[in-house]
């Protein structure tokens, strides 16, 4: 990774045309965030008159050569690989080769993770003894938060794969939150070290030789007890860790209406409380967090949850912002190298 990706004024490159609601939350979060962070310079990739057209209705302000062509989209329900071979100019191809032109610092997406996870590999490729990337996702607990690595970036993964997750992410969680020592735990049936499968009790093996947090295995209750900064799962574990965690605010709204619906005594009860539950659920809220990092790769790389508001645009772009500033992917790199002869 080369100094000139770090900068005092970082260029973070926005995928217009990933996402649920692309382009206009694109549009509106990036310009938000290009309002409030005057010292980023950011760059929306995608079809240009459909860019313009949401400046225009919307009444933004944003300077047009800021905007990158990419005549092609990748949408949600295509296979990565073949979506990236078949439409080399995509939205997604053209805002990773920026990051790897070293036109850009960062590039955020909230389109079709595969296609992203598989962009950001093949262009920017790995980091000298990273198998596989990761990426991860925030768990609210009663102390704070949770990182869970991996959520699905690939699935799976070998013993060797888990404990990259764990020194990828280590990195992360120390410069971002400031945990001098991240706490680290891997995914299992049980706290027990001979619990679990023959992947997690290999792993365990292997985060034994480390000098990192590790505390062991955890068990499913203990993301939200906060009994470790990290989790540590394969991405076929945590990407359903991850949906069924999204589906808890929805089902938590949906039992609330059904019981105001039963009286007015009962609806009565639910409006004097509406604004007391809405912020309650405020730390359950992904777009809060923005995306997260995928790491391992030789580049600063954020992907979306494809619903994103503009909100959650903005605060991925802020996290782009984050990871140059710290200079985060020299520093996964050099922790690496005290790893290279474990498993």
């Amino acid at each position: 990774m080369e100094l000139s990706r770090i900068s005092s004024n970082p260029k973070i490159a926005v995928d217009a045309m990933g996402g649920d609601f692309a382009p206009t939350n694109e549009v509106i979060g990036a310009v938000q965030a290009s309002n409030e962070n005057p010292d980023i310079e950011v760059y929306l990739v995608g079809r240009r008159e459909e860019i313009i057209n949401v400046i225009n209705q919307n009444k933004l302000k944003f300077d047009f050569n800021n905007i990158i062509h990419a005549d092609e989209i990748i949408s949600m329900g295509e296979n990565p690989t073949t979506a990236l071979r078949q439409k080399p100019n995509s939205s997604i191809s053209i805002g990773t080769r920026l990051v790897k032109d070293n036109k850009a610092d960062a590039f955020v997406s909230a389109g079709n993770t595969g296609a992203v996870v598989a962009a950001a590999t093949l262009i920017l490729g790995r980091l000298k003894n990273v198998e596989r990337p990761t990426i991860g996702s925030y768990f609210p607990n009663s102390s704070g938060i949770s990182t869970v690595f991996d959520v699905g970036a690939f699935v799976d993964s070998k013993p060797q794969h888990l404990l990259s997750y764990g020194i990828l992410s280590n990195i992360f969680v120390k410069e971002i939150y400031g945990i001098e020592r991240p706490t680290i735990g891997i995914l299992s049936t049980g706290e027990e070290e001979e619990k679990g499968t023959k992947v997690t009790k290999e792993a365990f093996e292997l985060f034994k030789k480390t000098n990192l947090n590790f505390i062991g295995n955890l068990e499913g209750k203990d993301i939200l007890t906060g009994k470790a900064n990290i989790v540590i799962c394969d991405g076929f574990i945590g990407n359903v860790l991850l949906k069924f965690g999204e589906s808890v605010p929805k089902l938590l709204k949906h039992m609330l209406t059904e019981y105001a619906n039963k009286n007015l005594l009962n609806k009565i009860k639910i409006g004097l409380l509406k604004n007391s539950f809405k912020q309650a659920m405020t730390p359950l809220d992904p777009n809060l967090y923005g995306g997260v990092p995928l790491l391992g790769v030789n580049g600063n790389c954020i992907i979306g949850h494809g619903s994103s508001s503009a909100l959650g645009i903005k605060n991925m772009i802020v996290r782009a912002k984050e990871m140059i500033e710290k200079n985060i992917v020299n520093k996964i790199e050099e922790s690496l190298k005290e790893y290279s002869n474990i498993g």
